[in-house]
């Protein structure tokens, strides 16, 4: 059974004065980012064909923790690609809104997503700690967005145009400490990097772990030094490590712990799944585990892993499969005649179908109703599938 749309009101007085203000500063080009904008606030184009629309990526395309945010919009063009290409498709855009992964950033991009009239939804944003600035604004112009962002407390806010393509940390975070306790951790010392995402799942494992957490510490995002944190794990007697937080930095803090002779086990998350931990950490990622919610490539349905490597020369990366399949719904209700946004957001929040990563629906407040938990391995240099270890 299809979920309801969820209901809209008015807008808070607050929110309406704090997007009038973003949406000037955005037309005095105070923002930064691949959409073109125009128009008035909060645009609907009409209904109708879905020529000369667009749909968007938000996402960390620059920057430390661009190879992320470069899967999603791949995926997304690969998906409105093979969209324009069928016979009798009218032709849909892409806009890129490059945040860099950083939440100073996303507010004034989501207000530029919000004035360009031709832009009707978003693969993203992305990340958490960009999602909780950047969805008040999209809301404030009823633009949805269809997010890897995975802190729970999201889908919190009542907002109507936020849906979620993975399973939410209060799946991923428990699921990290039943595995630790699983391979036998009795000492586990759990870090974070400060960030919305890294700290909340990083808590949500500490309160899993309960007596067996040994100690904890938060980094920050960009820290390159982590001495201090290296000598409290062996103070600790630690015989696992949990990081909660980015590749960039889960690559130099085991590395770190190995060159300072640190062998615990080291277990981090779907942030951290990508080339550039094995690229930072060199040999001392051999053995590390990392959980995420995001379907392995061999698993994903169809033909999709394969045109990937024909377009890109490369296998689907971290959150690839998601968001092909987020793209192709919003193409999907553009095809079906949903052309506002307004209509595309209840499209969305009423789909149901299959994709190339699961079988797709929401709940209510835009959770996704298919969910699971990978774990995966560094292996000879190589971040290798493990097993399902939640649904």
């Amino acid at each position: 059974m299809r979920p309801a749309p969820r209901p809209t009101g008015p807008a808070p007085l607050a929110a309406t004065a704090a997007l009038a203000a973003l949406l000037l500063l955005t037309a005095c080009g105070g923002t930064t980012g691949g959409g073109t904008g125009g128009g008035s606030a909060a645009p609907s184009p009409g209904a109708g064909s879905c020529e000369g629309l667009s749909i968007g990526v938000f996402a960390a395309l620059t920057g430390p923790y661009a190879n992320l945010g470069g899967n999603v919009r791949d995926a997304a063009l690969l998906a409105v690609e093979q969209h324009n290409a069928r016979e009798g498709a009218c032709e849909v855009g892409l806009r890129e809104y490059d945040s860099q992964g950083a939440p100073e950033q996303a507010t004034g991009l989501a207000a530029q997503a919000v004035r360009d009239e031709e832009v009707v939804g978003l693969v993203g944003p992305a990340f958490s700690g960009e999602s909780k600035v950047a969805f008040p604004v999209m809301a404030e112009g009823d633009l949805v967005g269809l997010s890897t962002a995975t802190n729970p407390a999201l889908t919190a806010n009542g907002w109507t145009n936020f849906f979620r393509t993975l399973s939410n940390d209060a799946t991923q975070g428990p699921a990290a400490a039943t595995y630790l306790r699983q391979r036998g951790a009795q000492r586990v010392f759990v870090v974070d990097d400060g960030s919305e995402y890294g700290k909340g799942l990083a808590d949500l494992v500490r309160q899993g772990l309960g007596a067996a957490v040994a100690d904890s510490a938060t980094v920050q995002t960009g820290q390159t030094d982590f001495s201090a944190v290296v000598t409290a794990v062996r103070a600790s007697g630690a015989d696992a490590v949990y990081f909660g937080g980015y590749y960039a930095e889960a690559g130099l803090l085991v590395r770190q712990l190995r060159d300072n002779g640190v062998q615990a086990l080291f277990v981090t998350d779907d942030a951290a799944k990508d080339q550039g931990l094995l690229d930072t950490a060199g040999a001392a990622a051999e053995g590390v585990v990392l959980t995420c919610p995001c379907l392995p490539p061999e698993e994903s349905g169809g033909t999709f892993a394969a045109d990937h490597r024909a377009r890109f020369g490369a296998d689907p990366g971290t959150y690839a499969a998601e968001s092909f399949d987020a793209a192709n719904v919003l193409l999907a209700g553009l095809d079906a005649g949903r052309t506002t946004r307004a209509q595309l957001r209840d499209f969305v929040a009423s789909y149901t179908g299959t994709g190339v990563s699961k079988e797709w629906g929401f709940t209510s407040t835009g959770e996704p109703t298919s969910t699971s938990v990978w774990t995966y391995v560094v292996r000879g240099g190589a971040i290798t599938t493990g097993e399902r270890v939640g649904s």
